[in-house]
C-alpha cells in the first residue's frame, strides 16, 4: 500500500485507540511525512513497506547532515518506530525495518535552536538609530533568512548578491558554490545597510567588494560576528548559547517543521548528499525561492 493510505490508517490509530491529543498527532505525523518525502523524492520507494533497514539509516544520516539535533532525531526515529509497529500490529506489513534502529547518542549537543520568538526578540534589540545596529540588523536576516555560515557571511562580496532576482551566489566549504534566495526581510535590510551606511564609510583598499565592513571600512573577522550575536542575545535576554551557527540551525529546523522536504534544505545549505547521487539533482531556482516564500518565517 502507497503511503497517503497506510499514513490516513495510522491517523486514525492515533486518534481513536491512543486518544492522543492533536498536536501529539500532528508530531507523529509530521516525522512520518519526512520518512516519505525522503522515500518519495530520493529513493523512489512509493511504498511505506518496501523500506528496509539500511534505507532508514541513510535517513537518518541525512538528517545528521542537515545538522538536525540528536534530540530532533530520537524524537523522529521515535514515529517512525511507532508507525511500524501499527503496520505489524494491524498486519499490514510482516516486517519491521525499525527494529534495530537505535537512537543517536545525546550526550554531543548541537547548538540551541532559537524559536522564531526569540528571533524577533534579538531582532528588536537591536538600535537602529546607529550605523552599526543597522548593519547589525543585515547580518542577522542574512544568517537566519539565507542559512548561511558564518565565514560564508564575512566573505559575501557584492557582485554575488543578485538583488534583481532575489538570489545570493554563496562560496561555501570546498570553495564549492551554490545560489541561495535571500529573503524578503533580508534583502530589505541590506539594501537600506547599503545604501544608508556602507556608501558613508572609507573602505580599504583591497576591501571594496565584501558587504559587511567595520568602521575602518575593513571586512569584518569571524570573531566580530560571535560578538554580535552574542551581545544581542543577552540584550534580548536568551540563556541558550547563542552563536551565527544557531541561526543557520534555526533556519534548516524551521523550514523542515514548516514542511519542506529534505532535498530541497539540503540544498539550501550546501551540503553534500552521503546517501544518494539522486541528491545532486538539479533543483529550479523558481522552485528554491517557492520553498523559502512558503516555509522560511520571514520570507
Amino acid at each position: 500500500m502507497k503511503w497517503e493510505s497506510l499514513t490516513r490508517q495510522f491517523e486514525q490509530y492515533l486518534k481513536m485507540e491512543r486518544s492522543l491529543a492533536d498536536p501529539s498527532i500532528e508530531a507523529y505525523l509530521h516525522d512520518v511525512r519526512l520518512l516519505q518525502n525522503y522515500a518519495v523524492d530520493i529513493l523512489k520507494i512509493e511504498k511505506a513497506t518496501s523500506i528496509t533497514y539500511d534505507d532508514l539509516r541513510n535517513f537518518i544520516e541525512t538528517l545528521h547532515e542537515l545538522e538536525m539535533s540528536p534530540h530532533s532525531q530520537a524524537r523522529i526515529i521515535s514515529g517512525i518506530k511507532s508507525f511500524y509497529q501499527f503496520l505489524l500490529y494491524e498486519k499490514l506489513t510482516d516486517k519491521n525495518p525499525t527494529e534495530l534502529l537505535q537512537v543517536p547518542k545525546l550526550g554531543r549537543k548541537l547548538p540551541d535552536t532559537l524559536e522564531y520568538h526569540e528571533i524577533i526578540k534579538m531582532l528588536e534589540s537591536i538600535d537602529h538609530s546607529t550605523p552599526e545596529g543597522q548593519r547589525n540588523r543585515a547580518i542577522i536576516e542574512m544568517l537566519y533568512g539565507s542559512g548561511l555560515r558564518v565565514s560564508e557571511l564575512i566573505n559575501l562580496t557584492l557582485s554575488n548578491i543578485y538583488m534583481d532576482v532575489g538570489f545570493l551566489r554563496v562560496v561555501g566549504k570546498g570553495d564549492k558554490e551554490r545560489l541561495v534566495p535571500i529573503g524578503s526581510d533580508a534583502l530589505k535590510y541590506f539594501e537600506i545597510y547599503v545604501k544608508e551606511v556602507r556608501t558613508h564609510l572609507n573602505i580599504a583598499a583591497g576591501h571594496e567588494n565584501f558587504v559587511f565592513l567595520n568602521r575602518r571600512g575593513k571586512q569584518l573577522s569571524r570573531v566580530m560576528i560571535f560578538t554580535i550575536v552574542k551581545d544581542l542575545a543577552r540584550k534580548a535576554g536568551i540563556s541558550k548559547n547563542v552563536s551565527p551557527h544557531t541561526f543557520r540551525h534555526s533556519f534548516a529546523t524551521h523550514l523542515l517543521e514548516g514542511g519542506a522536504d529534505l532535498r530541497v534544505v539540503q540544498e539550501l545549505l550546501g551540503h553534500e548528499s552521503i546517501t544518494t547521487t539522486e541528491i545532486y539533482t538539479h533543483l529550479d531556482r523558481d522552485y528554491l525561492r517557492q520553498v523559502m516564500k512558503e516555509f522560511h518565517p520571514r520570507s
